[in-house]
């Protein structure tokens, strides 16, 4: 990827470019995901963690009072492998599977392409945005959405704040830039004060955006949003910036568009949107009890009974994999928000 000489970038802006250049963006031009890839996630180490949000998605669906029409959207699929166990499971439900339009948002046109062939559902439709919802009620999924969108920097030096910018006046060795930043404004017209009792902000518009859209949605036509993504839920924010290529850690400022560009999500300051957005009920757990309390360890039990040792083995590797504490297990935290008369609390 080609930067001009002289090219100075906010922060967000020049990840945008990294990641979804037209050309040479690094969702754009790859497949990431795989041992070949550059990282993994959960729906790829264990078609349990799919079957798991399968079960709760139709007990949820049921809290609702069954719906005869309603819509369920994942934002962003990936390999498309969780919503292809997520239709299998749906199979064995059919008052649940007809009642379902199944949705996936997805911006890049290369994994749009791997979806359908992974997923193999003529029925599913890909959404450019979410203003071509109906108005049925919508329950949305989503993992490790929120993770990839871009985000600011903020830092706070001698009760003066400055947004990071990358500059390229030396095209060799881009640096970083910390330029005066009117955070006063920005908040008054956010109509959130971001920068309380913070010395360092990630903030992603993106997903304030995201989050404005589906709480309209829910609050209209009434449903719930699932967030599974790595992230913290301490009230003070971290610099968390990371780039991610063949399973290691890289340099943010080197390989454009060849390396993924990525954050830990502040769950503090969602819940805190949210509380802004509207009056709905939200609840938050780390991946280890969201997926225990759903039974994943029973339902291992279950299938590895008629197993071979190695088979039996490789199961519970890989279901130690997301819910161990020092794996994914706490890393990994679940959100759910609803409206409140809903109180849905399943897997919390």
């Amino acid at each position: 990827m080609k930067f001009k000489k002289n090219d100075l970038l906010s922060l967000d802006k020049f990840i945008n470019e990294c990641l979804y250049n037209k050309k040479f963006g690094y969702y754009i031009k790859k497949i990431p995901f795989g041992k070949k890839g550059d990282f993994i996630t959960a729906p790829s180490i264990s078609i349990l963690f799919s079957e798991m949000i399968a079960i709760w998605i139709i007990s949820f669906w049921e809290k609702l009072d069954r719906p005869k029409q309603f819509n369920l959207i994942e934002l962003g699929a990936g390999n498309g492998e969780m919503m292809r166990v997520l239709v299998n499971t749906f199979n064995n439900f059919p008052q649940f599977k007809n009642s379902c339009n199944i949705k996936i948002l997805e911006k890049s046109i290369l994994l749009r392409k791997l979806q359908k062939k992974v997923i193999k559902d003529k029925k599913i439709k890909w959404l450019n945005n979410l203003k071509e919802l109906n108005n049925l009620p919508s329950i949305f999924i989503t993992n490790e959405f929120f993770d990839a969108l871009t985000i600011k920097q903020f830092i706070k030096k001698n009760n003066l704040w400055y947004e990071r910018y990358v500059n390229f006046s030396s095209q060799i060795k881009p640096k970083y830039m910390d330029i005066p930043f009117n955070m006063e404004k920005f908040e008054n017209k956010l109509n959130f004060k971001i920068s309380l009792r913070q010395e360092f902000i990630e903030y992603s518009p993106l997903l304030l955006k995201y989050l404005k859209e589906v709480s309209n949605i829910i609050k209209h036509h009434n449903g719930g949003i699932l967030i599974i993504d790595y992230g913290y839920t301490e009230k003070e924010m971290k610099n968390t910036l990371q780039a991610v290529s063949k399973h290691k850690f890289t340099n943010v400022l080197r390989g454009f568009g060849s390396s993924d560009i990525t954050y830990n999500l502040s769950f503090e300051m969602v819940s805190k949107i949210i509380k802004k957005l509207g009056s709905f009920f939200q609840t938050t757990t780390t991946q280890r009890k969201f997926l225990t309390k759903l039974g994943i360890l029973n339902r291992a039990e279950i299938l590895s009974q008629k197993m071979p040792f190695s088979k039996k083995a490789d199961l519970y590797f890989r279901i130690k994999r997301l819910i161990d504490k020092d794996k994914m297990g706490n890393l990994f935290k679940v959100l759910f928000v609803t409206n409140k008369k809903n109180k849905f609390k399943l897997g919390f």
